[in-house]
């Protein structure tokens, strides 16, 4: 490199050096307020915020043509990686080290040793040989059956999630009671997290269908019937025998009267017209105490207002419950979302219109922004806004996005407004309740909707107020808290949030990549898990990489490649979440073969390079 390229580089290192020192002065009186075990983190923090202010890629070329660190792996410690830069640069001009072996020696290695402390402390320790612990979602089920708990320890399981959306605190209290028991037979420690839903925002009622049910055979592909259809027959009011398992399609729950039921035998034979006017005949295959098996050939569409037949006696079914109505949407149909919480009643012709769960969501909807549906798998914008003459608002969308023959929308799924700004506290009234139960009896808190930086305050507030109300108030202060990352406000706010989480000395974030994908589009997905993740680790604050890890071997049993590859990439993150599945234990085993193989082999963005048997 000649003489003037390198005094420029030099010029734009002092230059990238004086504005991280400037802005650090800037943000003195934040950093002043974190917790003393995060004082490093918050100062690298704001250091890493002005750096990615810069485009350092002019910088980034300069240095490697003279061997001196790209700055790819800046995150733990900024401005020491920067100085030794300079450092490099200054022994290539023949000039005196700018800095001290003191100011830039041990500052990587120091940073690592803070990230991993806070992760220990948060999280508890790894296994032997790993750098990621595994989180795994609880069922229902954890509450009853301590032997499923027992076989999540065993696999690999170092943390456990409970959803405070589902069930209720007696559950959760025998769940969180199964965990501690598995984990000291294991002679580990297995930390419980729990996660507060914060306010959700979701369609509102459908009015129910018509009270019909079906009964249907299943064929082949030439239509010959493999497994009959079937009625399972129960008198009017008693309760319901178990379900015995059968092959094909389950057994149309019916109930008819007492006395024509008691006339049943095995062989019986049952006719009815159904309300296609098509003729079906059912034979009794099966006597239960309470419960008849009718088997038929043919598919049958069966209400409560439908006549059994037997023997010349005759019985009207009851006990079919009404069916789930949906809107159907395409691209180009119009949707009316409103505040009124009169249940939706499809009807061809009209406009269909849908209630939503928060009033408060409606009317924040300002034309123009996009309304996302279920996951987003309808995306709509908001073209008008008005007021009926009830009172309500009403925000008309047009379908942009749905499938190619169109996509049901039920009743209670969620809605996503990326664009919106809304007036809502981060935690709501239930929110806080169980953020008490998770302060006596958990010891992590997962929070969900925060979206700057006083969501955050709300929070930590909220949690000083039930520490001075409790009769352990520094478990309570103690407790970890997560933060999860899940929408635009959040990525785009990360750095004054992570700064404003600092005030907690045990803090985490958690990246719900299934959230962020529905309101960023997943252009963006390749990208914006990775620059959280960065931005943390400047922080150093440990992270969380949730949402579809080994989803389909939970599931199925079989995991797909392209996610054994996504699970490497969660394994940088100092936990993995895994949800739930009925092969979620095989799935908790394999991720625990791959966190201990890369554990040996990587640390965060960084590749260690471990001895490759296979090559000698």
């Amino acid at each position: 490199m000649d003489e003037s390229r390198l005094q420029e580089l030099i010029t734009k290192v002092d230059r990238l050096i004086v504005d991280l020192n400037e802005d650090a002065k800037l943000h003195g009186e934040a950093i002043a307020r974190v917790a003393d075990t995060h004082r490093d983190g918050a100062l690298n923090l704001v250091h890493y915020a002005a750096l990615r202010q810069h485009d350092i890629r002019p910088i980034q070329g300069g240095l490697s043509s003279v061997g001196a660190t790209r700055l790819t792996t800046t995150e733990p410690s900024v401005l020491p990686r920067l100085q030794a830069a300079r450092n490099v640069l200054s022994a290539y001009a023949g000039e005196e080290l700018k800095y001290t072996s003191s100011e830039v020696g041990t500052a990587f290695a120091q940073a690592d040793d803070i990230l991993e402390q806070h992760a220990d402390t948060l999280l508890g320790e790894t296994l032997e040989e790993t750098s990621s612990r595994i989180m795994v979602t609880l069922p229902s089920e954890a509450a009853t059956d301590l032997e499923l708990v027992r076989g999540f320890v065993d696999a690999g399981m170092e943390l456990a999630r409970l959803n405070c959306a589902h069930d209720g605190p007696d559950a959760w209290e025998q769940m969180i009671a199964n965990v501690r028991v598995a984990a000291s037979e294991a002679g580990r420690e297995v930390k419980v997290a729990m996660d507060l839903a914060g306010p959700k925002v979701r369609t509102g009622a459908i009015v129910p269908g018509p009270e019909v049910g079906r009964a249907r055979v299943t064929r082949t592909e030439t239509g010959l019937v493999t497994t009959p259809a079937k009625l399972w027959i129960t008198p009017t009011g008693a309760e319901s025998p178990q379900m015995p398992v059968l092959a094909g399609r389950p057994a149309l729950p019916v109930q008819v009267d007492e006395e024509w039921f008691n006339a049943l035998e095995v062989g019986s034979e049952i006719t009815l017209v159904d309300n296609r006017d098509a003729k079906r005949t059912f034979t009794v295959t099966m006597l239960v105490d309470g419960a008849a098996l009718a088997e038929g050939q043919r598919n049958a569409y069966i209400s409560n207002s439908t006549l059994l037949q037997h023997e010349w006696r005759k019985a009207r079914v009851s006990g079919i419950p009404a069916t789930e109505q949906k809107l159907r949407l395409h691209v180009g149909d119009r949707l009316i979302l409103t505040d009124d919480p009169a249940p939706a009643a499809p009807a061809p012709g009209w406009t269909p219109r849908i209630s939503c769960t928060l009033a408060e969501a409606v009317t924040s909807i300002d034309t123009g922004q996009r309304v996302l549906f279920d996951d987003g798998s309808i995306g709509a914008r908001a073209v008008d806004k008005h007021r009926t003459d009830e009172g309500f608002t009403e925000v008309a969308l047009d379908i942009d996005y749905a499938g190619a023959n169109g996509t049901n929308l039920a009743a209670y799924k969620g809605i996503n407004l990326p664009d919106t700004d809304l007036p809502l506290p981060s935690l709501s009234a239930e929110d806080i309740d169980a953020l008490r139960f998770v302060a006596r009896h958990g010891d992590i808190a997962n929070v969900s909707f925060i979206r700057n930086p006083a969501d955050v305050a709300f929070l930590l507030d909220t949690l000083e107020s039930i520490a001075q109300e409790s009769e352990d108030p520094e478990r309570v202060r103690n407790l970890g808290i997560v933060l999860k990352i899940e929408t635009i406000p959040a990525f785009e706010n990360l750095a004054l949030i992570l700064l404003e989480g600092l005030r907690h000395a045990n803090l985490g974030i958690m990246i719900a990549r299934g959230d962020l994908a529905v309101e960023l589009g997943f252009d963006r997905m390749a990208e914006v898990p990775r620059l959280i993740a960065q931005m943390a680790e400047a922080a150093h604050v440990p992270t969380i990489m949730a949402t579809q890890v080994l989803e389909n071997l939970a599931k199925s049993g079989l995991p797909s490649r392209a996610e054994i590859t996504d699970a490497a990439y969660a394994l940088r993150s100092e936990a993995v979440m895994l949800n739930k599945g009925p092969h979620i234990t095989d799935a908790i085993r394999v991720l625990n073969v791959l966190s201990t193989k890369l554990g040996r082999s990587q640390r965060k963005n960084r590749q260690l390079l471990r001895k490759i048997g296979s090559w000698s």
